[in-house]
């Protein structure tokens, strides 16, 4: 299945601060909001339905191993166009955002070759953003 075949997925994540989160994920991510209400909003992340509720966040969690790096084990994120990826990582770079992970080339010259790149939002929530030097690499072994 081509990357532009994938239908949308929608994920909902709790949030301590409204205005923060829209700060973050509106201004910082560009992501266009869509319905609110005084406990969540709607945003369109990427072309994906993401919707911060306002709830106790769920903490830091435990990481694994992965190509030398500790990759928090519960994360969540887009895998972009390898020049849109470069572009938001400059943007979040210039930006001064505190990255897990900076923004890097993973597997570089191998099979899945991908630029990656893990932060957090105001609440703790662990994104990576992604993208593959060669897309139909999404899923290859």
């Amino acid at each position: 299945m081509a990357l532009s075949a994938l239908p949308p997925f929608h994920l909902a994540v709790p949030v301590d601060d409204l205005r923060a989160a829209r700060q973050f994920y509106g201004e910082l991510l560009e992501c266009p909001e869509g319905r609110s209400s005084n406990t969540w909003i709607d945003f369109n992340l990427f072309g994906h339905q993401f919707v911060v509720h306002l709830a106790q966040p769920v903490g830091q969690p435990q990481a694994n191993d992965v190509d030398g790096d500790n990759v928090p084990s519960f994360h969540f994120g887009c895998v972009l166009d390898w020049d849109d990826w470069h572009v938001l990582a400059g943007k979040l770079v210039a930006s001064n955002v505190d990255f897990v992970i900076k923004p890097k080339i993973r597997f570089e010259g191998e099979v899945g070759e991908q630029a990656t790149m893990f932060f957090r939002d105001p609440a703790g929530n662990a994104l990576e953003f992604k993208a593959f030097k060669d897309p139909s690499q999404l899923f290859a072994k």
